[in-house]
């Protein structure tokens, strides 16, 4: 069966890439017993691929249970799973028969997989390795041959390293990954899909269907959707039912979506995360202010060999020697060819006839050059100094050793 065909036998809507690569997996890994780890966000529609699985397997005629993992309370899940004796705990007035018991020679779909208690995970780990599984409250052994087709939607790596997933069950339910993409990585499915749920909506309440106009679908395609699929669905009956207009504008639509000013922005997320994003955005803003110096001193330099007037050269070069002192201290430049004009400098007025340096200066050099008129300026008083060149007065006694500079 082709991945068209199979969208129309499930229903499923799209022509992302991203889409049809995870249904051609999941066609391709279905005819097999191979255990399988559906991941991705909620509400993208992961329960259509664990359908598409079994109905496409072997055992599509076998016993077909899906449980939510995170539904059941830590206290009763072994019981759910596994079975229990009569009398193992309080309530147990009988024996009972577990999910891998009476879907033997089918599929169990186990939803949220990540929500089961770390006392669980081994036993689900000693099911999938061997087959075998004990009652709560029994000492017997029991088999079973049942196909485990997992899904999530938390990262379990993350949910590894803080303690919470057992690795090595992870690489046994990971034998093939099937990643089903957000709404947001499918924008050109957004629409599509909101024509569809309009149509339901209109049959289902008996009225005209809503349609968008131009910046209407532009906005519904740019918001990052964080609920996806079922979001979508849910907003689309909304309008269908509350707004009487049935042509539906920009303004209209953003009174549904939360947050619709800051669609396009980038998610901060609490703990941890929100402080390594902070930390990289922060790092961004001093590669571009290094990038914008830079600019600067390469602007300065062109000035310094093409301009025919030099007046105001040295104060130039000293502003911007203030700014790479208080952002970059320790940056030292190559060689760059310059001209220095005396007859306005502010460190000797006495000069009035310009001198053409031919020699090529580095950018300590020139640094060494300022501090020692700066000093003679203000007869050897360093704190007078560093404020005229713009830097700590720290920074200058350590230049003055750096450089040896004589006083």
């Amino acid at each position: 069966m082709d991945i068209l065909a199979i969208k129309q036998r499930f229903g499923i809507i799209g022509n992302s890439p991203l889409l049809d690569r995870a249904i051609d997996v999941t066609r391709q890994v279905a005819p097999t017993d191979i255990t399988v780890l559906i991941s991705g966000e909620s509400g993208t529609g992961k329960e259509f691929f664990q359908k598409i699985i079994h109905q496409l397997s072997a055992r599509k005629h076998g016993p077909y249970i899906a449980v939510n993992c995170g539904a059941i309370p830590e206290g009763t899940i072994d019981s759910e799973l596994f079975g229990h004796e009569k009398g193992s705990f309080t309530g147990a007035h009988e024996a009972r028969k577990g999910y891998f018991e009476v879907v033997n020679g089918g599929t169990i779909f186990l939803d949220e997989v990540a929500e089961l208690p770390l006392a669980t995970q081994v036993r689900l780990l000693r099911v999938l390795e061997s087959g075998e599984f004990i009652r709560v409250g029994s000492s017997k052994e029991l088999k079973t041959n049942v196909r485990v087709v997992a899904a999530t939607n938390i990262n379990i790596p993350d949910a590894i390293a803080n303690g919470k997933f057992r690795q090595d069950l992870y690489y046994r339910l990971n034998t093939v990954p099937i990643y089903v993409p957000p709404l947001r990585d499918r924008k050109e499915d957004i629409h599509l899909l909101f024509r569809k749920f309009a149509s339901d909506a209109a049959e289902k309440y008996r009225m005209p269907p809503i349609v968008l106009n131009e910046e209407a679908v532009h906005l519904l395609t740019h918001y990052r959707w964080p609920g996806n699929i079922r979001q979508l669905k849910n907003i689309t009956e909304q309008i269908s039912i509350i707004e009487r207009n049935r042509e539906i504008n920009e303004e209209t639509l953003k009174k549904y979506l939360p947050d619709s000013h800051i669609s396009e922005l980038p998610i901060l997320y609490k703990g941890e995360e929100s402080t390594k994003i902070s930390e990289r955005e922060l790092l961004y803003k001093v590669l571009f202010d290094m990038k914008r110096d830079m600019n600067d001193l390469k602007q300065l330099v062109m000035n310094l060999l093409e301009s025919e007037s030099l007046e105001g050269t040295v104060g130039e070069s000293k502003h911007l020697l203030k700014r790479l002192y208080h952002d970059f201290p320790e940056e030292k430049g190559g060689d760059i060819p310059i001209i220095v004009q005396h007859s306005n400098s502010k460190f000797d007025e006495t000069v009035e006839e310009p001198e053409e340096v031919n020699e090529s200066l580095s950018l300590q050099k020139q640094e060494v050059e300022f501090i020692r008129r700066a000093l003679k300026k203000f007869d050897g008083k360093r704190k007078e100094a560093a404020r005229e060149l713009g830097i700590s007065e720290r920074t200058l006694y350590r230049k003055i050793k750096e450089y040896d500079i004589e006083e």
